[in-house]
Formats: C-alpha cells, structure tokens, sequence
C-alpha cells in the first residue's frame, strides 16, 4: 500500500451479506449497479469502451471483485477515468486504496467529505441506540476512523459539473454526511443518490439480506442531521427522476419511483426519522 495512502486502523471485513451480493444490474445501457455483500458501486459508460467511472468504492476487501466486474464489462486492459464518492462512509470506500494503487486514478468528492478522505476527522459514532433492527444494534462495529487518500482525492468542481462525465451534474445532498453527493442525468433523468435515501430497510438484518424492496430514508444507524436529510431528500424528488440507483437495495423506475418519491416526502417523519436515537433531534416530530 502507498505510503501516502491508509485505511483508518478500525479497517476491517465486515461479515454482513445479501441474496443479491455478486449480482449486476443493467440500469440503463450505460449504468451498471453491482452489489458487494450489502451495498452497491455503480459504473457509469458503454460496455465494451474504455471512457467509464465508478461510482463508490465497495465494501473493505472488496477490490478484486470489483476490478473483475469491471475487466469483465469494459476489457481486461480497461481502467476508469476517475472514482467519484457520494460520500465517504466505509462501505462505500472499502477498496478505494487497493482501486487507486491499482489503476492510478484520480477520485473525487465533495470538499465536506474531504476530511474524513485525508486522516483528519473521524465520522460520529455509528448509532447502536437508534430505533432499528440487529444491523443497527452491531453498528459499532463498523469502522468511523478516516482513511488516508493523500494527493490522490480532489474536491469536486464548484460549478456542479462532474469529471469525466459531462451529462450529469453533481448536487449536495448532505444529512447522512457533511459532504453526501447525488448524481442527475438531465437527458434521461437518470438520479445515482448514494445514501441519500435507500430502498431498503438498512438497519434491519433480514430485510436487508433478502433486499426487500422498500421505502426508506438514509441508514440511521450512520445519520447525523435528520431536518438537513429530509431537505435533501425533497431536493432530490423535485428533479422528478425516472430512474434512482441507491446505495443499498434495488434500482426503481418508472410508476413505483413516482409513488415511493412522493410518500417519502410527504411522510419523511413517520417512514425515515428515527423514534429514537443519539441524533434525533425530539422537536423534530
């Protein structure tokens, strides 16, 4: 491992999985949602070129399977243009050292999030008090400490436009993180919201091995400002997406992504917030 690059000393494998760990979904032609044990990467480009990014970073030691899928959908000698970060919790940067040393990529996140990118700040304790399932309860267990990506993480440009992928745009959608991007593709109204909210129940273990296909806001157990995530979330259903690839469960289009926006945001305090927890704000309700 590069000198300059380090996981925080809390790296480690966590031993969660799901019914969908190693399955690919084809979204649309061009974006692609893998699932690595209990969250999803996405590529973003044409199979079989070599002008493609990777959205997120997978699970701690998770690198050779992503490399594989991306060797298997773009070539063996493929690599991407850059790593982009909807925000930089551990399970969506779990191989991104082992990525970088191996493909001498650029990755890019919101300057918020560069912090805990570069070993200066540790992200709040995950909740094992929140109201949740046994996922929340071993939450404690996931590592918070920064990891170290040295030079080799750039803040993403102010004016909104994303690297390498001229299409989308960048929006900040913060509450699950400082520094939590979304990623919308006006021409097909194609919406990559990370953790922003899921379609799974996140904290419960059952739900999320089967990927019951559900609404559901941010994971609480890792949510820190819940009146700033019910915002981003409004935000997000405003650009009227036809098509949403989460961090955690299925991709949704079409009606269903209608009917799920629309709930959430009409009831984000009965379906999302927590009834208790170490970040729940009482007022709130």
């Amino acid at each position: 491992m590069e000198k300059d690059m380090q996981y925080g000393s809390d790296y480690k494998f966590i031993p969660a999985t799901s019914i969908g760990s190693g399955v690919g979904i084809q979204v649309v032609s061009d974006i692609y949602s893998h699932t690595i044990q209990i969250v999803n990467f996405i590529l973003v480009g044409e199979p079989g070129t070599s002008d493609y990014v990777i959205v997120d970073a997978g699970m701690p030691g998770s690198a050779e399977e992503i490399i594989a899928v991306c060797e298997e959908r773009f070539g063996k000698e493929s690599r991407p243009k850059a790593i982009l970060l909807t925000h930089g919790h551990f399970d969506h940067v779990g191989a991104i050292i082992e990525l970088v040393e191996h493909w001498k990529v650029p990755v890019y996140a919101h300057e918020l999030e560069i912090p805990f990118l570069t070993g200066q700040t540790s992200y709040p304790e995950p909740d094992s008090s929140v109201e949740g399932g046994m996922v929340a309860k071993i939450s404690p267990l996931f590592p918070n400490e920064p990891i170290q990506l040295g030079s080799h993480v750039e803040k993403l440009p102010e004016d909104g436009t994303v690297p390498h992928l001229p299409e989308f745009r960048w929006i900040h959608t913060p509450g699950h993180a400082p520094g939590h991007v979304s990623f919308f593709r006006e021409k097909d109204r194609a919406l990559i919201v990370g953790d922003a909210f899921v379609t799974v129940k996140q904290e419960y273990l059952y739900k999320v091995f089967t990927q019951e296909l559900e609404i559901s806001g941010p994971p609480r157990y890792l949510t820190t400002d819940w009146q700033v995530a019910k915002k981003s979330v409004e935000t997000l259903a405003k650009l009227e997406p036809s098509v949403v690839i989460t961090g955690h469960g299925l991709p949704i289009t079409g009606e269903l992504l209608k009917e799920f926006l629309t709930r959430l945001v009409n009831d984000f305090d009965q379906i999302a917030i927590p009834d208790y927890g170490r970040y729940v704000d009482k007022n709130i309700h």
